[in-house]
């Protein structure tokens, strides 16, 4: 990424995800299910062109803060946002553990 560059993450209510977009094209996204308190993280993908400059970490930092802001728990089924939490212990307070029926429930939608 260059420092002209400009990247920015939004709330896709329409399609349950979060988006990063960089110099306004759709870089990648995350999915986000909520079920009660919690807000269910099952999938991210980010565009083969967008990979190695750090797009996903900018991606799940902003959709936690904005989960947290709401008031919600995170359920991290994706790899890459539990690593991410793993590694923050920042947001390792919001998470709480993928349980067998969070994993029903995404079966079921």
């Amino acid at each position: 990424m260059t420092e002209a560059d400009r990247t920015s993450v939004s709330r896709n209510d329409e399609q349950g995800r979060y988006d990063i977009f960089v110099n306004d094209e759709l870089a990648g996204f995350t999915l986000f299910v909520d079920r009660g308190p919690q807000r269910i993280f099952p999938h991210t993908e980010l565009d083969d062109r967008f990979a190695g400059r750090g797009l996903s970490s900018i991606l799940v930092r902003e959709a936690l803060a904005d989960t947290r802001a709401a008031g919600q728990r995170v359920v991290a089924v994706c790899p890459l946002v539990a690593r991410y939490i793993s590694k923050h212990d920042d947001v390792a307070d919001l998470a709480d553990p993928v349980t067998p029926e969070i994993l029903q429930f995404l079966k079921s939608r």
